[in-house]
């Protein structure tokens, strides 16, 4: 069955919350869409048979809600975590970016507990610089696997996206060294192929410039704009578009100094529609330099 994405997003809401009574209101303010919108869409639902009749009791999706949200599910996570991490020196010198501690816990830790708690089965990080250290990894998440860049030192980030080319259908991409500090942002299902983006009036960093919802331009700075993080989602057309698409473009002269998302925003945008997913300013955390972790942790200030 075809849902449409106001059907999506209240179906995955209810999934992950349901077995108790929702209000239509909680629904709202959660999904960012009008009460009245959530009104029509729960009876459209109920009419279908995709959750159950009686919401003034509990609100619950029946098994075929559960199916309908089947062909969205997110398959695994690619984390990109193979560089060395310059700006975070003299830390990185032992430890590779990602493995740093914040308030205790290491940053891209951050972002598996999220993927584990979303239920999505796979994990797969790319690893190169130091990366044996890794391994530690494996006690709090024994089903991770490892991918090695044994090019990091030599080539941008499309190098790491280079070797997992071939895992990237219905797949999270996401930069290791982000400090997720909003864990519902990692989901088990995914409407379309997305970027995270917090809207901002003026940003010296890269951004997205936006229509409607779809990505039109990757920038360095600009206004009214979306600041770009570095998760992003790809739906098995375009996971699989994107394979190629990579060894193309990485094969090309100069394609090894290319930042592995300028292939479909900006080398071959013509070929993928990918949509900006909102986050708020507090949701993920850039730490880029070792003055900013010191401004975070106090720990390193010694």
């Amino acid at each position: 069955m075809n849902i449409n994405k106001t059907q999506f997003e209240i179906l995955v809401y209810i999934e992950r919350e349901g077995g108790r009574k929702l209000s239509q209101r909680e629904i709202a303010e959660k999904t960012g869409l009008s009460l009245g919108t959530v009104n029509k869409t729960l009876a459209e639902l109920a009419s279908l048979g995709l959750v159950g009749a009686d919401l003034r009791k509990e609100t619950q999706l029946t098994r075929a809600g559960l199916e309908a949200l089947e062909p969205y599910r997110v398959k695994r996570a690619v984390v990109l975590a193979a560089g060395f991490g310059s700006r975070m020196v003299p830390i990185t010198l032992n430890t590779p970016k990602p493995l740093v501690r914040v308030h205790g816990k290491r940053i891209v830790e951050t972002l598996l507990d999220a993927v584990s708690a979303a239920g999505i089965p796979e994990i797969v990080l790319v690893r190169g610089y130091l990366g044996e250290q890794f391994e530690v990894l494996k006690h709090r998440y024994p089903h991770i696997q490892f991918l090695e860049n044994p090019l990091f030192n030599e080539a941008n980030n499309i190098s790491s996206a280079w070797v997992a080319r071939g895992l990237l259908q219905s797949a999270y991409v996401c930069e290791a060294d982000l400090l997720l500090k909003n864990p519902l942002l990692i989901r088990k299902y995914e409407y379309v192929s997305n970027y995270l983006g917090r809207y901002t009036d003026y940003t010296d960093d890269w951004c997205f410039q936006v229509k409607g919802n779809a990505i039109r331009e990757l920038c360095v700075g600009g206004t009214n704009c979306y600041h770009m993080y570095g998760i992003s989602y790809w739906n098995a057309k375009d996971g699989a578009r994107m394979e190629k698409d990579l060894d193309e473009v990485y094969r090309m002269p100069g394609g090894k100094e290319k930042y592995w998302d300028e292939v479909a925003l900006r080398v071959c945008a013509k070929h993928y529609r990918i949509e900006v997913r909102p986050c708020l300013e507090n949701d993920i955390v850039e730490i880029d330099t070792f003055n900013e972790l010191k401004k975070i942790d106090p720990v390193y200030n010694i």
